[in-house]
């Protein structure tokens, strides 16, 4: 039977929805191909999207707070660097002391060189006094220039009755006497000189050691046996 002219062919519906509107439930995939076929590659589609949706529901969002482990390891980093800043200033500290404390050696040095050239002149500015030369405009400069030095740290030893001390002490003679208790300085032929801690010159002098006299019984038998 042919259709009339001016009829149109019935529209077919198809209803693809996998939910039931009414009643809620899930629909059983319909049997024929291709609707089986699109009603997979929507369900497929559908779980991709659902999935990609969670993963980026579980990222944190930009400005969010960090986790306990991530903020653990900032402490720790902020801890690492606050040790690091503090060894570095330690370090800058001890360079600074270590050197202050070598160019305050190397103007000591230094002085102490300057001094030490001079003490051939501070020994004949010493005889020129003992001998009544140093006077005038001379000795006016001579306290001159041992004022200077002794305000750079230069220091004279050596007089009578010290004790004796071989360190700063050079004995070039030796006599004994029961009017000392040991060993004493008695005269002073060179005076010595230091410079701070450090001896540019011990002084030159002549010893004197205890001994007890002789009793006049030893005398009588030393005597005797000449």
């Amino acid at each position: 039977m042919s259709r009339n002219e001016g009829e149109q062919e019935p529209v077919i519906v198809r209803d693809r929805r996998r939910i039931d509107p009414e009643t809620g439930e899930r629909r059983t995939p319909a049997p024929n191909g291709d609707e089986a076929q699109v009603s997979e590659s929507i369900s497929g589609t559908l779980d991709e999207e659902l999935g990609q949706a969670d993963e980026q529901a579980e990222q944190p969002v930009d400005g969010a707070a960090p986790e306990a482990g991530e903020s653990g390891g900032l402490q720790k980093q902020v801890d690492e660097l606050t040790a690091d800043l503090k060894r570095v200033t330690a370090e800058y500290a001890n360079y600074r002391k270590r050197v202050e404390r070598d160019r305050e050696s190397v103007i000591a040095a230094a002085k102490a060189s300057v001094a030490g050239d001079l003490l051939t002149v501070l020994d004949d500015l010493e005889r020129a006094e003992a001998h009544g030369d140093l006077n005038g405009a001379f000795k006016s400069v001579a306290d001159k220039l041992v004022g200077a030095l002794n305000s750079a740290g230069l220091e004279a030893f050596g007089a009578e009755g010290d004790e004796f001390d071989p360190s700063v002490h050079e004995a070039v003679q030796h006599t004994t006497s029961s009017e000392v208790s040991g060993p004493t300085v008695t005269t002073v032929m060179r005076r010595g000189y230091r410079f701070g801690e450090r001896v540019l010159r011990p002084a030159m002098v002549a010893v004197t050691d205890y001994e007890a006299d002789e009793s006049p019984a030893e005398a009588a038998e030393s005597s005797e046996q000449e």
